[in-house]
């Protein structure tokens, strides 16, 4: 099956948030968020990854599924972990999903590092996705950029 896994997503974590709302998940457990939600789904893999930066590796299979698709994935998989987490009087979290292929040399030889050709990906708990957005620069970050190299899942 890992011979067909010919996408690579790795995946890091922005936590925008009051821990009144959720709590903070540490490395581990933003792990365990993917490994267990993703676990069961055909065309997908992924694993805990040492990195400075970048936490979960995601492998698909990009002849069937698209990089947007698991992005969409990830977004409803921590959606409805925090579901199960949220404070009732509290309103929940936006989820991002912000993505790049990157499109130039990876800056370690490390094999965590994120390749050419591979998607980085920043996964965002906020309280409002578009007052995230616009401080981050979205729009003028992705200027300039070829459509099918960048995209964007928001989930409320």
């Amino acid at each position: 099956m890992t011979e067909s896994l010919t996408g690579r997503m790795l995946l890091s974590h922005n936590f925008d948030l009051q821990e009144e709302i959720v709590p903070k998940l540490t490395r581990e457990q933003f792990s365990e968020v993917f490994e267990e939600g993703l676990g069961s789904r055909d065309n997908v893999a992924c694993q805990a990854i040492e990195h400075p930066h970048w936490i979960v590796e995601v492998r698909f299979d990009s002849d069937r599924i698209s990089p947007e698709e698991v992005g969409q994935l990830c977004a409803t998989v921590l959606w409805e972990k925090r579901q199960t987490q949220k404070s009732p009087d509290r309103p929940f979290p936006h989820i991002l999903i912000l993505a790049g292929c990157k499109t130039t040399p990876a800056s370690s030889p490390s094999p965590t590092a994120l390749q050419p050709g591979e998607w980085g990906v920043d996964v965002v708990e906020t309280p409002d996705a578009e007052i995230f957005l616009q401080a981050l620069g979205w729009e003028a970050a992705i200027a300039g950029k070829a459509p099918d190299a960048v995209f964007k899942v928001e989930r409320r």
